[in-house]
């Protein structure tokens, strides 16, 4: 091969080329620092729109700009070691001004410096009006009081869903402690003083339970924007402690008044009303009077037709050939039952009971294979 001969021109042009792209390269690959922070308004809240520029010492134009992001932090990397001054401006700054900067930040390669911008501090806020310090002291400190409530609810709330799930699982004197703690976290919750009143009544604390439920049904009566469900729920379970301790009048109203604040309810509200009078208070007439109220309410509630069958076959009587004589609408309520659920769990016993007082079963009625 033969050797090219280059002019003292062109070797001097190419030795340059090689000194200047060996100084590019060198300096694209110098170690470069980052810097991260957080910056916080005059009223203790993240700054989300802040923009962050680093700027030589004595220049007002920045080298490197970075924003904060939605909870008020910044990060920027790629920044030549070096000392700077930090500054902090909003998109409405205007141009020759900042809303406040950190003199002789040292960015060092390798590193990642921190540098927050807390408004908040002293020497910040002296430098605002005494209308400005004043408006901005008030607002950190509803802030304040909103982030204290917002951590107590939450609180709540988590109590709330262990109090339930101990009531699910029978763990009543856990819900009661609970619940005891969080009324009196936060008394004037409808909900908590339901969820206590549940607890009680499962520890058959009755008395307590009935208090409870009363607070739960006025503070939500009295709220802004009272519950039907909430008082609905409140009403079947104050009716309920009523009914275990046989106080059947005030039972019977607590349910009409929870089937009235909650109507889309009522059926299934009646027809616990008269389970609770037959099995509990064992009142014949009170479960006949519920029973017949479940079924105006829904009359596709079948548990309430076998209640009225059974509240009204107390009174059946045996004529002079020993054949057993219903009472009217017993043998029409325990057949609208299977007619509702012919494979229902209460079926075979209605049949029975059907069967022993001579009557037939309608074909349609039996139960679906």
């Amino acid at each position: 091969m033969r050797k090219m001969n280059l002019s003292p021109v062109a070797a001097l042009t190419a030795t340059l080329l090689i000194v200047i792209s060996a100084s590019l390269s060198a300096r694209a690959q110098a170690p470069t620092g980052s810097i991260h922070g957080h910056v916080q308004t005059t009223t203790a809240i993240p700054m989300t729109d802040g923009i962050i520029g680093i700027a030589n010492v004595g220049d007002k134009t920045p080298k490197y700009t970075f924003n904060t992001d939605a909870n008020g932090d910044y990060k920027g990397t790629g920044i030549a070691p070096g000392t700077y001054t930090v500054f902090l401006r909003q998109p409405n700054t205007p141009a020759d001004k900042v809303v406040d900067q950190i003199q002789s930040v040292k960015i060092t390669a390798g590193t990642d410096t921190l540098q927050d911008f807390d408004l908040t501090r002293p020497e910040y806020m002296a430098t605002l009006t005494p209308e400005e310090r004043k408006l901005a002291e008030e607002t950190r400190a509803k802030n304040a009081a909103a982030l204290k409530d917002n951590a107590v609810i939450k609180n709540l709330n988590a109590n709330l869903a262990k109090a339930r799930e101990d009531d699910k699982n029978k763990n009543y004197a856990e819900a009661d402690q609970l619940m005891t703690q969080a009324t009196q976290a936060k008394p004037d919750a409808a909900i908590l003083w339901f969820e206590l009143g549940v607890a009680q009544s499962g520890e058959a604390k009755y008395d307590d339970a009935i208090t409870s439920l009363k607070k739960a049904i006025d503070l939500d009566t009295a709220s802004k924007k009272p519950s039907g469900e909430l008082q609905g729920a409140a009403g079947s379970a104050l009716a309920e402690a009523y009914a275990r301790q046989k106080k059947i009048p005030e039972a019977q109203a607590a349910y009409d008044a929870a089937a009235k604040a909650n109507p889309p309810q009522a059926g299934t509200y009646y027809q616990n009303e008269a389970i609770l009078m037959y099995q509990t208070a064992q009142n014949m007439p009170a479960t006949l009077a519920a029973a017949d109220k479940a079924i105006a309410a829904d009359p596709n509630k079948a548990v309430a037709y076998y209640f009225k069958g059974q509240a009204l076959v107390q009174n059946a009587t045996v004529d002079k050939a020993g054949k057993i004589v219903p009472p009217p609408g017993c043998v029409e309520a325990y057949q609208k039952y299977l007619e509702l659920a012919p494979d229902g769990p209460l079926a075979p016993e209605v049949k029975q009971v059907l069967e022993g007082m001579g009557q037939t079963i309608k074909s349609s009625y039996k139960a679906k294979k």
